[in-house]
């Protein structure tokens, strides 16, 4: 079978663009793993409107991305905090796919708004292609194979 062959109807690419794709929701992510979890100082910061902020957190919520804590602030009612779950955190590597393709090709003359450092040794953190024999790749060496998952076009 060749690509052109391939029903891409169980495309993880489409599959994740579908759960992660519309306008916001990297965007949201990307605050909340900046360490932004509060509903007012989340929606200041990007500027987004409430109406789309709670229909896009609605969303996550529901996808599993994020989850609802509450916290209550002395002499105030309880509202909602909104904090990752692992499964979001296994997108943490997307948004800093597309920080590193950003500072690249699109960035700043001044240089990178944002730095990546591991915790652990401040070394910067970024995003590479390696085989599973442990060798970093080029992306001109990579090619898509069909994989277990793959199924013919319908004709």
């Amino acid at each position: 079978m060749e690509w052109r062959e391939l029903d891409l109807g169980n495309c993880s690419v489409a599959a994740t663009l579908s759960l992660v794709g519309e306008r916001w929701t990297l965007l949201i992510l990307r605050e909340v793993f900046a360490g932004l979890h509060r509903f007012d100082e989340i929606a200041d910061h990007l500027g987004i409107s409430r109406r789309v902020l709670t229909e896009r957190f609605r969303q996550l919520v529901d996808a599993g991305l994020l989850e609802r804590r509450s916290y209550q602030e002395a002499g105030q009612r309880s509202r909602q905090e909104y904090h990752l779950t692992p499964r979001a955190h296994d997108l943490q590597w997307v948004l800093t796919a597309l920080l590193q393709y950003g500072d690249t090709h699109l960035g700043d003359t001044e240089g990178a708004p944002v730095l990546l450092q591991h915790s652990g040794c401040s070394g910067h953190v970024r995003v590479e292609l390696r085989c599973s024999c442990g060798h970093e790749v080029d992306s001109s060496e990579v090619e898509p194979t069909l994989g277990p998952g793959a199924l013919r076009l319908s004709s």
